[in-house]
């Protein structure tokens, strides 16, 4: 037979509910005096890492067709390419393949068209320029510089650890104009970014039109790009 909880004991269990969160209320901090701000510090790099993205289109009245030709192309383009990659310098990897129908004006399909992309990615902009530049049957869609990951990760620290100086010295400033003697972190969130863009588009017509030699090298510049740390959060000002 299962025995009903006395009057007593439940009083007791309500009475320990109601008492925790007073209890919390009473171990957190008042909310009062408080002053939220942000600040940032970026620091200026030269963008090293060369993105090229290669493309090949090709129409026809048959799907399977196009979808051939494509293929041919893109592993003719790929074969090349990976005689010149090497991991970080030179680095090779399909993009985009799409095959998609033309319509006429009576709403049927009239024909296929199809598109396929390689992209060339690397630090070495030399070897990357050089190999765009001897890919015939595809042309260059996009140039572009980012920044690579080990370039943002080696300033990452020395840009937050500005970021966060700055934060410090303007809760120290602001304690200071509003008449207190100090300051408590109550919140902070750091987060790091950088500016470093990617691929542009080009207008280049096929190679087999252009002026230059067929393994003439891409004419190709780095810019700059920017690594940004953000610190942002509240602070408590301390008599």
């Amino acid at each position: 037979m299962r025995r009903r909880p006395s009057p007593s004991a439940a009083l007791a269990v309500a009475a320990l509910a109601l008492a925790l969160p007073a209890a919390h209320a009473a171990d957190a901090p008042p909310r009062e005096n408080l002053v939220s701000f942000t600040t940032t510090a970026s620091i200026e790099v030269t963008k090293d890492l060369l993105g090229i993205t290669l493309q090949a289109v090709r129409d026809g009245n048959d799907a399977a067709a196009v979808q051939a030709q494509l293929k041919k192309l893109l592993d003719a383009a790929l074969t090349e390419a990976k005689k010149a990659a090497q991991p970080g310098a030179l680095d090779v990897r399909t993009g985009n393949f799409s095959l998609y129908p033309r319509y006429g004006k009576d709403g049927r399909i009239s024909g296929w068209q199809g598109q396929a992309e390689l992209v060339l990615e690397g630090k070495d902009s030399e070897r990357v320029a050089q190999t765009a530049g001897r890919l015939t049957g595809m042309n260059i869609s996009s140039v572009g510089y980012s920044i690579s990951r080990e370039l943002a990760e080696k300033h990452e620290s020395e840009v937050t650890g500005q970021a966060i100086q700055k934060y410090r010295a303007k809760a120290t400033e602001l304690a200071r104009q509003f008449g207190y003697a100090g300051y408590a972190l109550r919140e902070v969130n750091v987060q790091t970014a950088d500016s470093g863009g990617g691929p542009r588009p080009v207008l280049y017509r096929a190679k087999n039109e252009m002026s230059m030699a067929s393994d003439a090298p891409v004419p190709v510049e780095p810019g700059k790009g920017t690594i940004s740390a953000t610190v942002s959060g509240s602070v408590q000002l301390t008599r």
